[in-house]
């Protein structure tokens, strides 16, 4: 299925079909190495990554015996798996779905960060804490595969250094 179209002045061009999606591809590189595609291909972490997250992350919480929220989305910030430990607050729910919102909003800026960027700049720290979703600190971490950052995680409901800790043993289950 794929079809050549090329002038005698210019290299072979063909458009090929790999899963559902065309790409296409010059002198067998795709075209967004030219500079001439319209879109780019995002890496994104997969069902089975971001429950995978969620199951380590659980794992730390529980050595910790704290109770928490674990929230993975993918490079979007789009939801992909969640839990809620038993006694982990309501509240959390939402904190943690924002939190890896969050990072992965910011391309894998971890929420713990933020803090540190924004101290000393009064009015970017009086202007983005009005951003929706927007968490400044820590238990937010990025998913990252093949050295690529392919999404968020976000702990909620212990302290700052338990959802860190949690968070981060959560994003170690990817390879």
């Amino acid at each position: 299925m794929a079809k050549q179209t090329a002038a005698p002045h210019e290299p072979a061009r063909r458009r090929v079909a790999r899963g559902g999606a065309d790409a296409d591809f010059q002198d067998g590189q795709p075209l967004e190495s030219f500079g001439e595609a319209d879109y780019i291909m995002a890496p994104t972490a997969t069902l089975a990554a971001a429950q995978r997250a969620v199951a380590a992350a659980i794992d730390e919480a529980q050595r910790l015996a704290v109770d928490v929220c674990i929230a993975a989305t993918d490079s979007g910030g789009h939801l992909l798996a969640f839990a809620r430990m038993d006694r982990a607050p309501l509240l959390c729910i939402q904190i943690a779905q924002d939190k890896a919102y969050s990072v992965a909003s910011f391309g894998g800026l971890p929420t713990g960060e933020w803090w540190r960027l924004l101290e000393s700049e009064p009015a970017l720290l009086h202007g983005i804490v009005k951003t929706d979703r927007l968490i400044v600190f820590g238990g937010g971490v990025p998913l990252v595969a093949d050295g690529r950052t392919v999404g968020g995680l976000g702990v909620s409901g212990g302290s700052s250094e338990q959802d860190v800790r949690s968070a981060q043993a959560g994003a170690g289950a990817l390879s």
